[in-house]
């Protein structure tokens, strides 16, 4: 008898649920999150021989969880937290939310839904991804730390820096203040501190690019070839696409980016409308891939610009059609990269 088991992860524990294919439950469990979380799990599984596993957001809570049931050999799936809710608000028997009610809606997503993604054991993708959530973090963390900076400085010399932060220049506009008061002292010592941490994470934020760059040479990708995408970049468009065979066509990958605009016709009136949902991570890699080509003419993407502009579309209007453009490009080089060669 073919078996399902739904798990519903959280940070201290993870429950989990025993279904047929005709959704009958057939046992509970609860684990503590342990080292010996997948032992525990596999030993009560073991009366189920033909099963199958399924976790509820596998790139969350339950990540750890799926790459130790991969390891151990099972096969597990990736079910998204939306369809699960959506199975247990329709159970009019187990609507109510608890522990027990989750794993076994998340079983029964799986049940219904044999397209769901297969979880499979970490590789490149993972490392990239995490490279370029890294380098994105530092990134917002120096910008922060110049702000703060910016502020200080503003304070202490009339206009401040009054201009994009270059740490040579701060470093000399702060040489010239002299303190007359406590006060001014304190700020001229808090900026220094400012100081340091934007020194700190331009360092940080040159080895973390050094590090992208060998990881996605090592990935053998072609999305190097296209004009505006560097090493970050590259890394953000594989690290979040994933299994880019997962997507059919590229009208499903331009709607999972979010570069597909939603279709808000009614009756004869035909429009659009810009689509705010989607992987945010990429639509923002397509939209700095589009800004580097409009800086600079007779690129690709320029002459596309121009273009949609000439067409009677107002700039936005033009740049969302670039990044839908870019869209199908990235899709093209992504499924070329996973052909044999």
């Amino acid at each position: 008898m073919s078996v399902m088991i739904g798990i519903d992860p959280a940070k201290g524990s993870h429950a989990a649920a025993a279904v047929d294919a005709c959704e009958e439950a057939l046992a509970e469990l609860e684990v503590r999150a342990t080292r010996r979380q997948s032992r525990e799990l596999l030993a009560w599984a073991e009366r189920f021989p033909q099963r199958s596993w399924a976790i509820e957001s596998a790139n969350g809570h339950g990540y750890l969880l799926a790459q130790q049931l991969i390891v151990a050999g099972e096969h597990v799936v990736d079910v998204p937290s939306t369809l699960a809710a959506r199975v247990r608000v329709l159970d009019s028997t187990r609507s109510q939310k608890n522990d027990a009610n989750d794993a076994r809606s998340v079983a029964i997503v799986a049940l219904r839904h044999p397209d769901l993604r297969v979880v499979t054991v970490e590789d490149h993708v993972t490392v990239l991804r995490m490279l370029a959530k890294h380098h994105k973090q530092l990134s917002s963390l120096k910008t922060q730390a110049a702000a703060r900076l910016h502020a200080v400085l503003a304070v202490l010399i009339p206009g401040g820096l009054g201009k994009e932060m270059v740490v040579r220049q701060a470093a000399g506009l702060l040489r010239r203040v002299q303190p007359t008061s406590m006060v001014e002292t304190e700020r001229k010592r808090i900026a220094h501190q400012h100081l340091a941490e934007v020194r700190r994470l331009e360092k940080e934020l040159k080895t973390s690019k050094a590090r992208l760059r060998e990881a996605v040479d090592a990935s053998g990708t072609s999305l190097m070839e296209i004009y505006g995408v560097g090493p970050v970049v590259a890394g953000l468009l594989i690290g979040y696409s994933g299994d880019i065979s997962r997507f059919p066509t590229r009208h499903h990958y331009a709607t999972y980016n979010g570069t597909a605009p939603i279709d808000t016709s009614s009756g004869a009136k035909k429009r659009h409308r810009l689509n705010p949902r989607g992987n945010r991570m990429l639509n923002h890699a397509l939209h700095l891939i589009a800004i580097t080509q409009l800086r600079y003419p007779n690129t690709e993407g320029r002459l596309f610009y121009e273009r949609k502009l000439t067409e009677g579309k107002t700039k936005k209007e033009a740049i969302r059609s670039l990044k839908r453009r870019l869209s199908d490009v990235v899709y093209r080089h992504l499924i070329a990269d996973q052909q044999p060669r």
